[in-house]
């Protein structure tokens, strides 16, 4: 069986679709998959092992530039990779007309959320067949919930990511490290850097444990560059691809983040770490909570050291 899976954004999403894909692929060990995706997260698409080809789609960047020749070069080259499939059946996760149009593309039986499991109803109208999942699930379970009414299973037992850690980069320290995710999209959703710094210092002192600090931007760059300052041996690596951060998160010793797509990425490759929010409720943006993961704070909350440290070694000392 040819499946093509479409869920475009954002990595959180990506990474929530993963159980649902190792599930299938269990109960059609001979099913061939091909993902949907923006261009920016393909990397994530594709470290699913059962995923087979990934074709990107550039949505966020058409619509900055609607009329540009290369616009239109690029929309009818990913219509004809999508029409030229032959799929026998095509599943929009996203639940969005920007994903449920090019889906249609797909040119193959298309199915979907129905009108009170989706976020823009209007999609529905390019579906073929609707299924529901409650909007009360979480999105891991949503995703696992539409992918076994569409292929006739159970979804059954606790979610399996299902993907290994990719080598580590060569930008990943030899000895044992720690990486803290300090940056997030917002800044409400920040832990106080004098915070990161104790902490840091504190796994550095009783575990031999070096910080690495990623960044994405000029601003969080500068902010991972003085935490170094005061951290010993901290590292503050060059800008990562996707799959090199796989990498990285896959083999360090233990991952502290606060709510950022990076953090859901440690907790699917079964990492060691603790979520930290301070402005959004983990209940509904939080890690999946596991022997080896925990939510700390919420709304208006800021965990402090203490607790967070605590945590995180009751999190690295559970079996794997």
């Amino acid at each position: 069986m040819n499946v093509l899976i479409v869920r475009t954004s954002s990595m959180g999403d990506l990474i929530h679709t993963w159980p649902a894909l190792t599930e299938l692929k269990t109960h059609y060990p001979n099913l061939s998959l091909t993902w949907l995706v923006e261009d920016a997260f393909a990397d994530i698409a594709a470290l699913h092992p059962a995923v087979v080809r990934v074709i990107p789609f550039s949505w966020r960047r058409w619509r900055r530039a609607p009329f540009s020749p290369s616009t239109w070069r690029e929309v009818r080259a990913c219509k004809a990779a999508l029409s030229s499939g032959g799929w026998d059946q095509v599943v929009d996760l996203q639940g969005l007309v920007k994903s449920a149009i090019p889906a249609r593309w797909g040119r193959a039986p298309l199915a979907g959320y129905d009108r009170k499991s989706i976020r823009e109803p209007l999609a529905c109208l390019f579906y073929d067949k609707t299924y529901a999942a409650s909007w009360q699930l979480p999105a891991v379970e949503r995703c696992r919930r539409l992918l076994s009414q569409v292929f006739g299973y159970r979804a059954d037992g606790a979610p399996r990511f299902g993907v290994p850690a990719p080598e580590k980069p060569t930008a990943a320290p030899a000895d044992p490290y720690v990486v803290l995710l300090h940056a997030t999209s917002r800044d409400s959703k920040l832990w106080p850097e004098p915070h990161w710094i104790a902490l840091g210092k504190r796994l550095a002192e009783a575990h031999g444990w070096r910080a690495v600090l990623p960044w994405g931007n000029a601003k969080e760059r500068a902010r991972a560059e003085r935490l170094a300052v005061a951290l010993p041996g901290a590292l503050v690596p060059e800008r990562m691809s996707l799959r090199d951060a796989a990498g990285l998160l896959g083999h360090a010793e233990a991952v502290v983040g606060v709510d950022t797509g990076l953090l859901h990425l440690a907790n699917a490759l079964d990492v060691p770490l603790v979520g930290i929010y301070t402005d959004t409720d983990p209940a509904s943006t939080g890690v999946i909570e596991t022997v080896r993961s925990a939510n700390l704070g919420g709304e208006r909350q800021c965990p402090d050291v203490d607790t967070v440290y605590r945590t995180l070694m009751t999190m690295h000392g559970a079996p794997r």
